[in-house]
């Protein structure tokens, strides 16, 4: 009777194989791909960008490094945003006015610190995706820094 009820038992399963990629982490990675594609197309930063599309990788493939790229990787992009007012300040050649955007047909013009406002909140908001437990629990237990495991 027993191997009955055994046989008959639903599996278990393990928090390990009911992980999924969590949707925001899946826009975040699109957004990855393709600011790198757009890079190696305009050759522009074109080893920021394979590592960039390496990461990916990692993080897709569930590695541990993966997790820690992207969180270093989110928090040094957030240091350098904020301090982009600091960086970019050169009293001798101060544009005053403001900044035009261009999107396709759309013009539109804006102040630098609006500019500046809405890359700290996207900056911000890489790194509530990157520190959030719904990703943590993406990525397997056993430290593995190995991205290409």
């Amino acid at each position: 009777m027993s191997e009955q009820e055994s046989s008959l038992a639903t599996p278990v399963t393990t928090p390990l194989t009911q992980a999924r990629l969590p949707k925001r982490l899946i826009a975040l990675l699109l957004l990855y791909v393709a600011a790198s594609v757009s890079g190696l197309i305009a050759k522009q930063g074109v080893l920021f960008c394979l590592l960039t599309l390496l990461m990916v990788l990692g993080i897709v493939g569930r590695q541990k490094a993966g997790l820690i790229m992207l969180r270093g990787y989110t928090l040094v992009q957030l240091a350098l945003v904020s301090m982009l007012p600091v960086i970019l300040y050169d009293p001798d050649n101060l544009v005053a006015g403001p900044t035009t955007v261009h999107l396709g047909q759309w013009q539109g013009k804006f102040p630098d610190y609006v500019i500046l406002i809405v890359l700290i909140i996207l900056s911000l908001l890489q790194v509530w995706i990157a520190f959030d437990k719904k990703v943590k629990a993406w990525f397997k237990p056993k430290l593995n820094l190995n991205i290409m495991n």
